[in-house]
Order: structure tokens, then sequence, then C-alpha cells
């Protein structure tokens, strides 16, 4: 079940103050905006996680009817126009190219959003690399988040706690064993560090 504070249709007496609420932390960007291109099989209680705090919600045209359904106001439409008739207050961001990701993450730059969550089953790292010196993103599909660190990174983590990265990259790291060709494993409770020359790496965590 979705928390119902994501529920914000207008049938529902508390929407308008919801929405209020929602449109004041928008105007101060103080959560991640959140961008759906594809929900697919992702997990409804994540869902709800990434939505607790009321972000902007942009999704995909393709995206947009099955947000709705599921009861969600939607900020931002990214792609064609052709859809039936939007939400009160709900925009339109066209794609010029693709899947419209560069557009998207340049809009938000521009609004000074610090950070982006993306929902989607096949999103190119490559396509997010160039804008990671001016926004913080993390992808999620159904089974893993991934997000690009910076030289230096510490986190502190249970142990068995999985790491997936590029193994043929040269990457110092304190407290993880190699399981797998890209797979790596917590050895204790404790904080993990990774040390790398390049100016970024991408890990991958299972949800």
């Amino acid at each position: 079940m979705l928390c119902p504070a994501l529920h914000r249709f207008p049938n529902d007496p508390g929407a308008s103050s919801r929405i209020m609420s929602s449109h004041h932390i928008i105007r101060e960007k103080q959560e991640p905006a959140l961008y759906i291109q594809r929900l697919g099989a992702f997990n409804e209680e994540h869902l709800g996680q990434l939505l607790e705090w009321s972000p902007t919600l942009l999704v995909a045209a393709s995206e947009y009817e099955k947000l709705v359904s599921m009861g969600l106001k939607v900020d931002v439409v990214v792609g064609e126009t052709g859809l039936p008739l939007l939400q009160e207050n709900t925009h339109v961001l066209t794609a010029v190219s693709g899947s419209g990701l560069a557009e998207l993450i340049l809009h938000l730059i521009k609004e000074q959003y610090e950070a982006l969550n993306i929902i989607g089953d096949s999103i190119d790292v490559q396509e997010v690399r160039p804008f990671l010196s001016q926004i913080n993103m993390v992808l999620y599909s159904a089974t893993e988040k991934t997000y690009a660190l910076k030289p230096g990174f510490t986190v502190w983590k249970p142990q068995g706690s999985i790491f997936r990265f590029d193994a043929s990259l040269q990457v110092q790291t304190h407290n993880l064993r190699k399981i797998g060709e890209d797979t790596f494993e917590v050895l204790a409770d404790g904080f993990v560090a990774f040390n790398f020359t390049q100016d970024n790496l991408f890990v991958h965590e299972p949800l």
C-alpha cells in the first residue's frame, strides 16, 4: 500500500493543504526531485519512501496515466504533449531528442535543484555523467540503486552488504572483499572506503 499522504486528488479532503505543503517544499528545493522514466516492477514501498516528503514529481509521458491512476499529483510531464487532459498545474517539458533525460536534468539545474532521483529500467549512466558536477543523482531500477562516488568516499555498512562496480578500474577499498567479477561484500560492520584517481565511480547496491 502507498502511504496515505501520497494520495492527493481533489476528492481527498486534505488534498489542498498537502499540495500547498508540496509547493512550499518545491520552492525551497529541500528534497531531491523524482523523475519516473519507467515504473515497471519498482517496489511500492520504495516508491513511497522516495515520495514521502512530497518532492517535485516528473514523469515520462508514457507513464503519466499510470501514475495518475495511483492517486499521485504529477508536476511535470516529460515528452509528447498529445496526452488526455492533464491535471491542474501540471506542466509539459518537451523532449527535443532521445529520452529527454538531458533536457530534464538541465531544466532542474537551471531551477537550482541540488539532487534528483530517477526510476527506470535501462538508464545509461554515461547519459548522466556530464551533469554530475552540477547535481547529485541516484538511479533506481526494480532491483538496485546506482550512484556516483567521489574519491575518498566513506560510508558505514553492516557486514554482508553488497556493492557492484567496475573491477577493471584502479580502485582501492577498505573493508570489502571480492566475491564475483564486479561484486564485493562488506567484511565487517563498519566504514567502507573507496579511493580512485578518476573523477567519479559508479557503484550499484541491491534494494
